[in-house]
């Protein structure tokens, strides 16, 4: 049996991070495709697994584990792979803090944009202009906090920058234009840059498979 098996949904954000996570340290696992539409997320069966109806979830089977939410997932993933989890404890709480950091302005802003812009949503007016202005205002504040880094937490990549990257490769969707953000789009071109690397089109398979 495949160690890992990923449950979510290929135009998930979250799972896109989980996915990336996953590729990018050359982890196999078996892919369960979540149907969100028919409301399989709120199945028994899944709420036995996440009980708050969402994905994406991870599945241990070596470890008996099942987690959800992406950014706990990420972090685990980084202890069992030993991989982008930081150099020391003091990077690996720098980490934290930006993962915890994009599920606020940056997560609501983006997500909630391109949903709109999807027709998964149907905003009020003034609400569309308020998650462009959340959008705009992470990303400017990003942005300067990039300036004169590689990376969000040290030298080298860890899971802020493959949680933050899987929130921001989302704009183009969004059709927030990244122009104005110079350091952000060269961060993003690093990350693009790793070995093992996929896009949000190529990451996750649209229907289960197997490592």
């Amino acid at each position: 049996m495949t160690r890992y098996t990923l449950h979510g949904m290929f135009a998930s954000g979250p799972t896109y991070k989980v996915g990336l996570m996953l590729n990018l340290t050359g982890t196999p696992y078996d892919y369960e495709h979540v149907d969100l539409r028919s409301g399989a997320h709120k199945a028994d069966a899944f709420l036995a697994r996440n009980r708050y109806g969402q994905v994406p979830v991870l599945e241990d089977h070596e470890q008996d584990m099942c987690l959800s939410q992406s950014s706990v997932i990420l972090d685990y993933l980084a202890d069992e792979t030993g991989q982008f989890g930081g150099k020391d404890r003091a990077e690996r709480l720098r980490a934290r803090e930006w993962q915890l950091w994009g599920t606020g302005q940056l997560s609501i802003g983006i997500y909630r944009t391109r949903a709109q812009k999807l027709g998964f949503f149907d905003f009020p007016e003034q609400v569309v202009a308020a998650n462009l202005a959340s959008a705009t205002n992470a990303l400017k504040e990003l942005n300067g906090l990039l300036e004169g880094r590689d990376w969000l937490v040290g030298g080298g990549v860890t899971i802020a920058d493959i949680d933050i990257y899987g929130v921001v490769a989302y704009s183009g969707q969004a059709q927030i234009d990244l122009g104005p953000f110079a350091h952000v789009r060269r961060w993003m071109s690093r990350v693009e840059a790793l070995p093992r690397f996929k896009s949000i089109d190529t990451a996750m398979p649209k229907e289960s498979t197997k490592a």
